[in-house]
């Protein structure tokens, strides 16, 4: 997949009779996803009717998927948003722009590595950056000073003996 297009979620069930989905979000939280007029499943753009969270998930409805057969064709199909269409918050980035850049240890200018994961863990993500060792850092802003997407790095503080 390009740059242009985010994956988001991906649809796990049906939700009821009348052909809404259940999509289990890729995503912060899953209001993100209900700020989206349209998804685009395969590349096919396709129009949101209606979208709300229940239970940790969105159930969604689209356009052209009346019934819950139309709904199962959609089972396992990965949602996404184009990138141009979504705003972050300041200091926020899509997990695909990290991975695979530079981190850089913001005392020395060392090459520390690349981000290869970011592991979402309930107190928060912590950047996975491998090299010619594996360091785990927490993506607070204790620990990760700059990120410049455009240039390719973040700049990370490391303690003492890491």
């Amino acid at each position: 997949m390009d740059d242009t297009f985010i994956e988001t979620g991906k649809v796990v069930n049906t939700h009821g009779v009348r052909g809404e989905v259940k999509i289990l979000p890729w995503a912060d939280s899953p209001e993100f996803l209900l700020g989206f007029d349209h998804f685009y499943i395969e590349r096919q753009r396709v129009k949101v009717l209606s979208a709300r969270v229940h239970k940790g998930s969105v159930i969604a409805a689209f356009d052209g998927v009346v019934g819950i057969e139309a709904a199962k064709s959609l089972r396992d199909k990965v949602i996404c948003i184009r990138k141009e269409d979504a705003t972050l918050d300041e200091g926020r980035h899509f997990v695909a722009d990290l991975i695979g850049i530079t981190a850089i240890d913001d005392s020395t200018g060392e090459k520390l590595g690349t981000i290869s994961e970011i592991l979402p863990l309930p107190q928060g993500s912590v950047y996975v950056i491998r090299g010619e060792r594996e360091i785990l850092v927490p993506a607070v802003p204790e620990f990760i000073i700059e990120t410049n997407i455009k240039s390719g790095y973040v700049k990370i503080r490391l303690l003492e003996g890491l």
